[in-house]
């Protein structure tokens, strides 16, 4: 597999080395050269998840890595269900919260580990990466207790639940987290600022598991094909997917999976009031505004790091963005709408909820439509509850750390600081 550097194209890089690097010049974001079609489609939606997956990835991964290795490495990552659930006649629910730090990141995280672990030649690894809430607690989970591997996780104080924190914060190990006294776009330009600091990114061996790793998009393909297997012939046809948006990785894997040829009619990006790609597609113009903190947090982000590659996807395959559908929800909009899913007998959370919002306003009579719900709604536990008037059942993986102190180091905005923490680790 070949891929480039979107901002340097001079740069080009195989799948090892995109995975190990991380980011290319200049922060650009590696693209796979070529995106050719599946030809076997029907086949593929045969299989079960595992087996299909490893087919899916075989094929973009070239013979880089032969079938065997990667089928073993799919196995060891994806050992949970991803389940379509039934919400209306027209509407089914994507439930990828199963695995064990229970949010979607747990694909991406555990299969990008996977590859680490086989590329991986005994040299020091330090990987560093920001998140808005699920990214930290799937990629610490994932790392947790490999040898020759650290983990620095950066993410925003106080601005994301309290369960998403202990997940991930209460590990300790090779597992260090830092709570930043400002915004995820505040920690996640510091982890780009750490990628242009050659000196520190030799010392350290610097890797990032945001989903700008190229391993981490790849994964979650996988899920769209699995989605689709799971619907009739009928529900296929015309079908429309709603993707709640933050950092725009979820989205890019869904229009990559269409691009290998899994016949999805349409996308829609589903943000809350962080609106920078709604307004850019309703206008025109690229104009982050200060991220606003709100109930859906994975999605306060102004600055989406993925968009240049679903922009890139749109120019190879000469697509229109006009065919993207895109919204946004309030805080209010999106309490309603948890509402009205609890009276339909989902319980859901604001992310899954924003999406779902936008697809009953966008979805045509003739079509069927399909949300993406990221994350158990217990990771949410106390706005939920709040919103709906009702206590809800917390799973083990949570329950079993919520008395757990947390190990958080508390940093200002200050990469100074962050860069000696990663030289001294």
């Amino acid at each position: 597999m070949n891929l480039y550097n979107i901002i340097d194209n001079s740069e080009q890089v195989s799948f090892q080395q995109a995975v190990k690097q991380g980011l290319g010049r200049g922060q650009g974001l590696f693209f796979p050269e070529t995106i050719t079609p599946l030809d076997n489609i029907d086949e593929l939606l045969a299989m079960n998840l595992v087996d299909r997956s490893a087919e899916v990835l075989s094929h973009l991964i070239g013979d880089e890595l032969s079938k065997e290795a990667i089928h073993g490495i799919v196995a060891n990552a994806f050992t949970f269900e991803a389940p379509v659930k039934k919400v209306t006649d027209q509407i089914s629910a994507l439930e990828l919260f199963h695995g064990p730090t229970l949010a979607f990141k747990d694909f991406g995280g555990r299969f990008m580990a996977q590859c680490l672990a086989q590329f991986n030649d005994d040299g020091k690894i330090t990987i560093l990466t920001a998140t808005s809430g699920d990214t930290g607690a799937a990629v610490a989970h994932a790392f947790y207790g490999m040898e020759n591997i650290n983990v620095v996780i950066l993410y925003p104080k106080g601005k994301i639940s309290p369960l998403q924190e202990k997940l991930f914060c209460t590990l300790g190990g090779n597992i260090t987290t830092v709570a930043i006294e400002g915004t995820f776009d505040d920690c996640q330009a510091m982890v780009k600022k750490a990628f242009d600091d050659q000196e520190l990114k030799q010392a350290i061996g610097l890797n990032s598991a945001n989903s700008i790793n190229i391993s981490r998009l790849l994964a979650q393909i996988c899920y769209y094909f699995e989605a689709f297997a799971q619907l009739d012939a009928a529900q296929r046809n015309n079908l429309v997917v709603s993707v709640p948006s933050g950092n725009f990785g979820d989205l890019t894997a869904g229009l990559l999976a269409k691009a290998l040829g899994l016949p999805i009619k349409r996308f829609i990006a589903a943000t809350n009031e962080n609106d920078t790609v709604p307004r850019y597609l309703a206008e025109g113009t690229w104009s982050p505004k200060p991220t606003i903190a709100t109930l859906s947090n994975a999605m306060d982000v102004s600055q989406p790091n993925n968009w240049p590659r679903i922009e890139e996807l749109f120019k190879v395959k000469g697509w229109s963005l006009s065919e993207l559908g895109y919204g946004k929800l309030s805080d209010e909009e999106t309490k309603s709408v948890l509402k009205d899913l609890d009276k339909l007998g989902y319980l859901c959370e604001p992310h899954g909820a924003i999406a779902y919002s936008e697809l009953t306003k966008q979805l045509k009579d003739d079509e069927t439509g399909l949300f993406l719900c990221t994350a158990h709604p217990a990771k949410f536990k106390e706005s939920v509850e709040a919103i709906l008037g009702r206590d809800i059942f917390i799973p083990e993986a949570l329950a079993s750390r919520a008395d757990l102190d947390l190990l958080s180091k508390e940093f200002p905005v200050d990469f100074a600081k962050v860069r000696e923490l990663l030289m001294s680790l």
